[in-house]
């Protein structure tokens, strides 16, 4: 039986902040800690995050300061990532989150209703809500 196919989604949020300090939540353990998960250590490129007692891993594959972020879960296929990626409104000047992830058909409303979540979460952290 075939694996089924992810599909690849993007959601763009307008977050008020600079990018050098939104950058800083995206990219490091205790950035992340503040609104991702309850708890993240990292070790050299790999993040440990932890939910509930449950944890995660995930490889940092791709870091380009200020600008964007991709990750990969262990479960993740290896063409399957999730990024964070920070761009500039030319015309408002405004911050805006863009995130990039993978789901299944099925669960795509409800994964990206916990990116939704989620960055209320961090809008909330930074002080942007």
């Amino acid at each position: 039986m075939a694996a089924k196919k992810k599909i690849i989604y993007t959601l763009e949020f307008p977050i008020r902040s600079s990018p050098t300090i939104l950058f800083g939540f995206l990219s490091t353990a205790v950035g992340l800690q503040e609104w991702f998960a309850e708890k993240v250590d990292q070790r050299e490129d790999r993040f440990y995050f932890t939910w509930n007692g449950a944890v995660d891993e995930a490889i940092q594959t791709e870091i380009f300061d200020n600008n964007y972020v991709r990750y990969r879960w262990d479960y993740y296929d290896d063409d399957e990532f999730f990024e964070f990626r920070i761009e500039q409104s030319p015309v408002t000047n405004e911050t805006i989150l863009r995130i990039t992830d993978y789901a299944e058909k099925a669960d795509l409303t409800s994964s990206q209703q916990l990116w939704n979540q989620q960055i209320q979460n961090l809008k909330h952290r930074i002080g942007a809500a």
